[in-house]
């Protein structure tokens, strides 16, 4: 079995190699191509990544390249985990947005939409030369914003499922804090990417006994901590919110501490710069501690339990993935992109009947669907006019002072990602 990695030089990918080690059993590779156009962080991320195979054991080769056609030749998976101008342009999202007022965030409001116009073109352009090499290879998309690039390829007619590592990362929470193992954990995860609830938490199988009730009460105040939400919030809602939801429910307190405090992109491109010295240690044959800090907790578990489910129809039978909707909320378009629980086997991934989505959730859900189908159009035909609806839309932003401004300052920090412009 071939996988190839696109992105292959991130300082995430030791995480994934990890994973690909210990769960060779699950999904058997022959082959790993690591797929990057920076020589810079490809030779010590391919050469940490040789190191941690030989360590534990794992017989399949790796390899590098910066020729994407020849690494995805022949592939029967390829891993999108790209981030098309790089730190850079995420410090930008992340900055210009709170000039007016607006959170500035890499995956969602005005922020997220830059990632979405520069990425999606990329990705589509990577996609159709995967076809082309391989045509039933299957494309898991880890490159956010994970819901809007996913319907873009989906679209596009590719073979294609995003996946994200927050229903993962709450699953090994929850396990952890009842004792269980985490394949007893079974979530009622809805919602879009980077905009989902908890509202069940079943152990033993999906019609197992729901013990969320009992453990919001326990735990309660240590998940409010964690998500950074009020303790009452979580007790009257019944449910466990993703921590994207504190952009929402928390919007203009975000604004005030992003305004006071050194930005994420700051932080991840210092610590990047410390994770490629430690990788080039010819010493170092595991994942550094630090790299837990970088993010992307369980992405490696995430990613081999879809892989193997698409490619042997092994790994876990039901999954929280990113598809087309079709009828699953019906609330949305079909061809809305949705992250909920799916069957995924080699025919692709069917997401699994919901219970009805109350209100409070489902009207925020169809706003934020309405402005992906919108970002999408502004990032598939460009146009200024695009890219203002789809800021009017969004409801971090929703003001026409707002979006006017915010697009004359999307525009200008990228302008050279976007054709059009």
């Amino acid at each position: 079995m071939k996988l190839a990695v696109v992105g292959g030089g991130s300082t995430y990918t030791p995480e994934l190699v990890d994973g690909f080690a210990r769960l060779r059993d699950t999904l058997p590779i022959g082959e790993l191509v690591l797929v990057d156009p920076s020589a810079e962080r490809l030779g010590p991320v391919g050469g940490l990544a040789r190191r941690i195979f030989a360590r534990q054991g794992h017989p399949g080769r790796i390899t590098t390249t910066s020729d994407l056609d020849a690494g995805v030749a022949d592939a029967d998976a390829v891993l999108l985990q790209l981030r098309v101008g790089g730190q850079e342009a995420r410090l930008q999202d992340e900055t210009w947005p709170l000039e007016c007022g607006c959170v500035g965030q890499e995956t969602t409001g005005a922020g997220g939409l830059a990632k979405a116009l520069r990425t999606v073109p990329v990705v589509l352009d990577i996609a159709e030369r995967v076809r082309r090499a391989s045509p039933d290879a299957w494309i898991i998309d880890f490159t956010n914003p994970v819901g809007i690039v996913t319907r873009a390829l989906l679209g596009a007619g590719h073979r294609a499922v995003g996946l994200c590592n927050v229903a993962i990362g709450f699953q090994r929470l929850f396990a952890r804090l009842l004792d269980v193992a985490p394949g007893e954990v079974h979530l009622e995860h809805v919602g879009l990417n980077h905009l989902s609830w908890e509202r069940g938490v079943r152990i033993g199988g999906p019609d197992g006994p729901d013990v969320l009730p009992a453990l919001l009460a326990e735990h309660g105040g240590a998940l409010a901590e964690r998500l950074r939400l009020p303790r009452a919030v979580l007790d009257r809602l019944g449910v466990v919110p993703s921590y994207y939801l504190r952009y929402f429910y928390a919007h203009d307190e975000v604004v005030r501490e992003l305004g006071t405090k050194p930005s994420r992109a700051a932080e991840v491109a210092a610590m990047e710069k410390r994770l490629l010295e430690m990788y080039r240690d010819p010493a170092l044959d595991e994942k550094p501690a630090l790299l837990a800090e970088r993010g992307g907790a369980f992405y490696s578990e995430a990613a081999v339990d879809l892989a193997a489910a698409l490619l042997r129809g092994g790994g876990s039978p039901v999954q929280v993935v990113n598809t087309y909707n079709n009828g699953t909320l019906p609330f949305l378009p079909d061809d809305a992109v949705v992250e909920v629980p799916a069957r995924v086997g080699p025919a692709g991934a069917v997401p699994l009947a919901v219970s009805p989505v109350e209100p409070l959730y489902a009207g925020l859900i169809a706003q934020v669907s309405a402005y992906e189908e919108l970002a999408l159009d502004a990032a598939l035909r460009g146009g200024r006019d695009r890219v203002f609806k789809a800021l009017l839309a969004h409801p971090l932003i929703g003001q026409i002072a707002y979006a006017e401004a915010l697009t004359d300052r999307l525009i200008a920090h990228n302008r050279e990602h976007l054709a059009w412009a």
